[in-house]
């Protein structure tokens, strides 16, 4: 891929957070190539392919509600696209609202679409969600 201007990185972004805060799974998966590896912690094992990205992400779309994104900061290099980003999210199994702070690397291919996404995440629970009723599914987190 050509060199990304911050504008590039910057729109990455914007779609990223637009799918991610109303978890549009279809829409997620519409910025990731379809061999490309995600991880979505460090110490866990990466997902490889559409099926097991699409998987994660049908995942947090079923166990969060009321999901807020924002990348704080956002760099380029070459077509490598990093953040700082911070967000939150109600777990839809008990209310708890969680708060996270991470960091994230996305490479992108020709077309701009993610072939490896890295994050870096702390999370905490943060108190309870009263405007969510607890659902009996799922993990949240």
């Amino acid at each position: 891929m050509a060199t990304l201007t911050q504008g590039d990185g910057d729109d990455l972004l914007a779609r990223y957070r637009r799918a991610r805060e109303a978890r549009d799974v279809d829409a997620m998966m519409e910025l990731y190539r379809e061999d490309a590896d995600l991880r979505v912690d460090p110490f866990q094992d990466h997902l490889t392919g559409d099926l097991a990205i699409r998987a994660h992400w049908n995942d947090v779309a079923a166990t969060q509600a009321n999901v807020e994104f924002d990348a704080e900061r956002t760099w380029v290099s070459g077509s490598t696209v990093l953040a700082a980003w911070h967000g939150a999210w109600t777990v839809r199994s008990n209310a708890d609202r969680v708060r996270g702070r991470g960091f994230a690397t996305f490479e992108l291919d020709g077309e701009g679409r993610i072939v490896r996404e890295r994050h870096w995440t702390l999370e905490r629970v943060v108190g309870r969600d009263t405007t969510f009723e607890p659902e009996s599914a799922g993990t949240g987190r």
